[in-house]
C-alpha cells in the first residue's frame, strides 16, 4: 500500500480515522491555497491544487522502498525513520492550510513562503498545543529542510547548515545516514533526474557539515548555478552578487524566474529590489517604527515566476511579451508601462513586475492571437510590439523563436550536411548560425578546427551561447555582419548556408530591401577575409530561368486563404509585374495560375506555416538563377569547385497533403528547384 492509499480515500480526501493522530494531514488536504514551483510543471494547465500533497506522498513513499531495500534495516528501534517521516510530514505545511489559518499565521509572524521556517514554526504551534509530541531534532530539521539542496543551487550560504552540526554532537544517531536519506527522499520527490544529478554533491556537503566545515561555495559556483545558462559572468556582476547579495540574503525561486533573464538584467532587477529595501528600512527608522517587517534576509522571486509562467501549444513557456516590455524597462526606467514591485512581510521581500492596463491588454491579445492562428494576428503582435518599441531587433519572433530555431535544427538530415565536406582550412565561419545545428556538425566532424559561428541577432546570440554554455561546446559565436565589412581576421571557409537570401531580404539599402548589391557586398567582404586557398559555401534559394506559369491546387480553403494573405503582403520579386504574379484565381475550385518564380516562393514560405508567416513573407528564397551566381563568384576571381541546383526533400514531404502543382496543360508537375550548392575557391597565387 503507498502513502496515498494509506491517509487518501479514493476521492482524494483523507480517511477519517487518520485525521486525529496526522493533523499535517488535514493542513494539506484541506487547504484552499494552490503552491506550486514553475520549474516542476510540464504545464500550468495541469495545475490542480493536490501538487503539494503529492509530493508530500511521494516523499513518503520513497522513503518506504528506501527501508524496503534494508538501508535502514540497523535503526533498531525505529527512531530515524520515525524522524525522517515526521519531518516530511510536516515540513510542506506552510503550504497548506485555509484561508483562515494562514492569515493567523501571518499576523503571528511565520513567514510561510519560506516554507522550512514556517513549517518548522506550525510543528511547533501543534506541539504546544498538544496535538504532536515536540522532538527538538524534528523542529531543527524541519526548520532546516531543503537547504541542503538551496546551498548546492547556490541560494543559500552552506553557514545556514550549521545547526545540523550541532544538533548532531547532540545525538548518537548515525547522522550523516539520516541527513542523506531524508535530502534523498526531498529532491527524489521533486525528480528522479534532480536526485541524480546532485546525489555526490549532497553526499559531499553532508559530511562537509557534520566536520564543521562550513566553507563557502566560490561566487562563480554559486553563479553558474543560478544563472545555468549564463555563458560569461563579468567581473562587475561577481562583485555585486558577493558584496550586495549573497552576504545579506536568501534567494527564492530565483532561477524559476530569473533564468531567462541576462545576467546584466538580473543585476539591474536586483539594484533596484535592494534600493527599495534601503528606502522602506530608512523610513522605518526616521518614524521611530519597528523594523520587523523591513529587517528582510530573504528575497522571493516566486510571484514573478508565477506571472511569467504559461502555456504554449500545451507546455510551460514563458511570456516572451511580458519578458520584453520587462526588458525595455531595464533598458530604461522612465518607461510608464511597468513597474517593479517589492512586497515586505515577514523578513521577505516579494518581487514583481505590475505593468498599466494598455499593457495587460496588449500581453493578452498577443497570447489569444498566437492561439487562434490567424495570419493577421500574427502580423498584429509583429507591429503593435514594434509601435511600442518592445522587439529586440527586426529579426525578433518574440514567442517563434525557440520553435523556428528548433525547426531550423531539424533540417540535420537535409543537404545543409553534404556542404560540411566542402570544408578546408583551420578555420570555419558559419554565417547566421541559426539554432546552432551546423556548428555542432562541424565540431564533430572537425576537433581539429576553430569553428566560429556569427549573427547580426541578438536573440540568436544569447540562445546560441546558452546552449554553449548548457551543453559544453568549443565553438564560439560574435555577431558580425559581412554586408558591413570583413571578418577582422583571415580565415579558410566561409559558409552562407540558407543565409545570403535574410541578406537580401531584410538589408536596408539607398533603394530599400530586396537589393541584390547587399548579396554581392557581403560576398564580396567574405571573399576578401578568406586565406589564399579559402573557400565559400554556398547552400541557398535559387530561381529558376524557366518563365512558365504554374497552377496550384490547394487540398482545402485555408491554402487559398493563406496565398491571398501573401499576395498582398509579399513585397520580393520586384522584377516581376504586380499582374504577372498572379494571372488567375479560381476561389470555388481552389486554384491558382502565376509566374512558376512567384508560385515557387509561396509553396516555400507556406511550408512554414502561419506561425512564421509574418517573418516569412518579409523573405525572397530565390533572388538568382545558378548561372548568376556564377556569374558573379567568377567575376571575384573564384574558382568553382561545385555549381548545382536541388530539390530540399523536406519542401515536397510537408507539403504533398496540402497542394498539387501542374504545367500549363493540367499535368501534374515536379516542385521547382529550391536550392543551390556552390563551392567557390580563392587561388593560392
Amino acid at each position: 500500500m503507498n502513502s496515498a492509499e494509506c491517509y487518501l480515500q479514493p476521492d482524494g480526501t483523507p480517511k477519517p480515522e487518520m485525521l486525529g493522530s496526522n493533523p499535517w494531514l488535514a493542513l494539506l488536504t484541506e487547504t484552499e491555497h494552490v503552491y506550486v514551483n514553475a520549474e516542476r510543471i510540464e504545464s500550468v494547465g495541469t495545475i490542480s491544487g493536490r501538487e503539494t500533497l503529492d509530493y508530500v506522498m511521494r516523499s513518503l513513499d520513497i522513503l518506504q522502498e528506501i527501508a524496503d531495500t534494508g538501508r535502514l534495516d540497523d535503526d533498531a528501534r525505529g527512531e530515524m525513520r520515525r524522524i525522517i517521516t515526521t519531518v516530511l510530514q510536516w515540513a510542506e505545511t506552510a503550504k497548506g492550510g485555509s484561508h483562515a489559518q494562514r492569515s493567523e499565521w501571518t499576523e503571528k509572524g511565520y513567514p510561510l513562503d519560506i516554507h522550512n521556517e514556517g513549517s518548522a514554526m506550525i510543528y511547533k504551534e501543534y506541539a504546544e498545543r498538544g496535538e504532536v509530541v515536540y522532538d527538538e531534532r524534528i523542529f531543527q530539521l524541519i526548520r532546516t529542510h531543503g537547504l541542503i539542496g538551496q546551498s548546492i543551487r547556490g541560494e543559500i550560504p552552506v553557514s545556514h547548515n550549521a545547526s545540523l552540526y550541532a544538533m548532531a554532537g547532540r545525538s548518537n544517531l548515525d547522522w550523516y545516514r539520516l541527513l542523506y536519506t531524508l535530502n534523498e527522499c526531498i529532491i527524489r520527490a521533486a525528480g528522479e533526474r534532480i536526485w541524480n544529478s546532485v546525489r555526490y554533491d549532497v553526499a559531499t556537503l553532508i559530511r562537509r557539515i557534520l566536520e564543521g566545515d562550513w566553507s563557502e561555495f566560490s561566487t562563480q559556483y554559486r553563479l553558474e548555478r543560478l544563472c545555468p545558462a549564463e555563458y560569461d559572468i563579468y567581473d562587475e556582476d561577481a562583485w555585486f552578487f558577493e558584496q550586495e547579495i549573497f552576504p545579506r540574503y536568501e534567494l527564492w525561486y530565483f532561477t524559476s524566474a530569473l533564468g531567462a533573464f541576462e545576467i546584466g538584467q538580473i543585476r539591474v532587477i536586483l539594484r533596484a529590489v535592494l534600493d527599495e529595501i534601503a528606502r522602506r528600512e530608512s523610513a522605518a527608522g526616521a518614524d521611530g517604527a519597528a523594523v520587523k517587517d523591513a529587517a528582510v534576509r530573504h528575497l522571493n522571486f516566486k510571484p514573478l515566476a508565477d506571472s511569467l509562467w504559461y502555456d504554449y501549444e500545451g507546455k510551460k513557456r514563458i511570456n516572451i511579451y511580458k519578458k520584453r516590455i520587462i526588458e525595455k524597462y531595464l533598458r530604461d526606467a522612465s518607461v510608464q508601462n511597468v513597474n517593479l514591485c517589492v512586497t515586505i512581510e515577514n523578513g521577505t521581500a516579494y518581487v514583481d513586475f505590475a505593468f498599466s492596463k494598455v499593457c495587460e491588454k496588449l500581453i493578452d491579445f498577443c497570447v489569444e492571437a498566437e492561439r487562434c492562428g490567424l495570419l493577421t494576428f500574427e502580423k498584429s503582435i509583429i507591429v503593435l510590439y514594434d509601435m511600442f518599441g518592445f522587439r529586440r531587433d527586426a529579426f525578433d519572433r518574440l514567442n517563434n523563436e525557440n520553435k523556428y530555431l528548433a525547426t531550423m535544427n531539424q533540417t540535420a538530415n537535409s543537404t545543409k550536411e553534404s556542404i560540411i565536406s566542402y570544408v578546408t582550412g583551420r578555420t570555419v565561419v558559419d554565417v547566421g548560425s541559426g539554432g546552432g545545428v551546423l556548428l555542432d556538425r562541424l565540431e564533430q566532424n572537425f576537433p581539429e578546427k576553430r569553428i566560429i559561428g556569427t549573427d547580426i541577432s541578438a536573440n540568436v546570440i544569447d540562445v546560441l551561447n546558452g546552449k554553449k554554455a548548457k551543453e559544453g561546446h568549443r565553438w564560439e559565436v560574435r555577431i558580425h555582419n559581412f554586408v558591413e565589412g570583413e571578418f577582422g581576421e583571415p580565415v579558410d571557409s566561409v559558409i552562407f548556408s540558407s543565409i545570403l537570401h535574410e541578406i537580401y531580404s531584410y538589408t536596408e539599402t539607398e533603394r530599400g530591401r530586396f537589393d541584390i548589391e547587399s548579396v554581392k557586398k557581403a560576398l564580396c567582404n567574405a571573399y576578401r577575409s578568406l586565406c589564399p586557398g579559402g573557400r565559400i559555401i554556398i547552400r541557398d534559394g535559387v530561381k529558376t530561368d524557366s518563365k512558365e506559369l504554374r497552377t496550384v491546387h490547394f487540398a482545402d480553403a485555408s491554402g487559398l486563404e493563406f496565398l491571398q494573405n501573401y499576395r498582398q503582403d509579399f513585397r520580393g520579386l520586384t522584377d516581376i509585374p504586380e499582374e504577372a504574379k498572379l494571372t488567375a484565381i479560381d476561389a470555388e475550385n481552389l486554384t491558382v495560375t502565376g509566374d512558376i518564380n512567384f508560385i515557387r516562393e509561396f509553396m516555400y514560405t507556406y511550408t512554414w506555416g502561419s506561425e512564421s508567416y509574418a517573418h516569412e513573407v518579409q523573405e525572397q528564397f530565390g533572388y538568382w538563377t545558378l548561372a548568376e551566381y556564377k556569374a558573379f563568384l567568377t567575376s571575384l576571381g573564384a574558382k568553382l569547385i561545385v555549381s548545382e541546383e536541388l530539390l530540399e526533400p523536406g519542401y515536397p514531404e510537408h507539403l504533398k497533403e496540402k497542394l498539387t502543382l501542374t504545367d500549363a496543360a493540367g499535368s501534374e508537375v515536379d516542385y521547382p528547384p529550391s536550392n543551390c550548392i556552390l563551392v567557390a575557391e580563392k587561388p593560392c597565387g
